[in-house]
């Protein structure tokens, strides 16, 4: 296992050190892949690209999930999402970046064919991740294979629980979703997931501490050969220093 930890005293600092991270592995590919995840945690590292985007090369992008039976266009879908928080501000060719479809007839086909496309891309140079408190990759829930591939999953009470604040009602957070299984996503060549807040601290200590298991899904980091967590508001507050060492990246901004 090769995990690099770095705890910044801000979210600001915390995308600074993310984007370096990332615009340092995606430099190294003629034809780069970026993994986009959805959620607050990345908001940070996309603001920081944002404010960088002269410095990436023509990107093309694969998000990790999408909610199923939400046509595209819903504002909640992660087709919308994508296109507000990462194509519109970094200037992607939003024709470059594919998000799961969510509104297929056959969802089972849609997830053969995204798995496809991935391979077909390349496979994904850089995967950005966020955690659920739960110790969730994506939608890969507590329980979920190791080695599974992109699938239709059925989302939590907790799950659902948490993304209801960005629906009217409880009742009108989709039951399901498409996502790229945990085997999908160790196959990036990087992975850099981020995590802010004291709710996420003991999720990223039984990820990076604890014995890899189905039952915290993001324990597979420690499978992964080039691995970069990025914490931040007490989000490191159960780890142990002397065992992972924790560097403050707080830095004025540049850009």
């Amino acid at each position: 296992m090769s995990v690099q930890v770095l705890a910044a005293a801000s979210p600001r600092d915390l995308g600074l050190a993310a984007a370096d991270v990332v615009l340092a592995r995606l430099a190294a590919r003629r034809n780069p892949v970026l993994g986009i995840a959805t959620g607050s945690s990345p908001l940070p590292l996309y603001e920081q690209l944002a404010r960088r985007a002269g410095d990436l090369s023509p990107l093309r992008g694969f998000a990790l999930d999408e909610y199923l039976g939400l046509p595209p266009g819903h504002p909640q879908s992660y087709h919308a999402v994508v296109r507000r928080e990462v194509i519109d501000p970094l200037g992607l060719d939003p024709a470059a970046v594919r998000v799961p479809d969510g509104a297929a007839a056959d969802p089972d086909l849609a997830a053969d064919r995204y798995e496809a496309a991935i391979r077909t891309a390349g496979g994904i140079d850089v995967q950005v991740l966020g955690i659920g408190s739960n110790g969730h990759l994506a939608f890969n829930e507590p329980g979920s294979a190791l080695d599974s591939r992109t699938r239709v999953v059925a989302l939590t009470a907790s799950t659902r629980e948490a993304n209801a604040r960005f629906f009217p009602s409880l009742r009108d957070v989709p039951t399901h979703a498409l996502t790229q299984g945990l085997g999908t996503i160790r196959e990036a060549r990087s992975l850099v997931l981020l995590a802010s807040g004291p709710r996420k601290a003991q999720a990223i200590a039984a990820a990076l501490t604890g014995p890899v298991t189905p039952d915290v899904p993001a324990s597979v980091l420690q499978l992964h050969p080039d691995v970069t967590v990025l914490l931040s508001g007490g989000a490191e507050a159960a780890l142990d220093p002397a065992e992972y060492s924790l560097v403050r990246a707080a830095r004025a901004e540049r850009h």
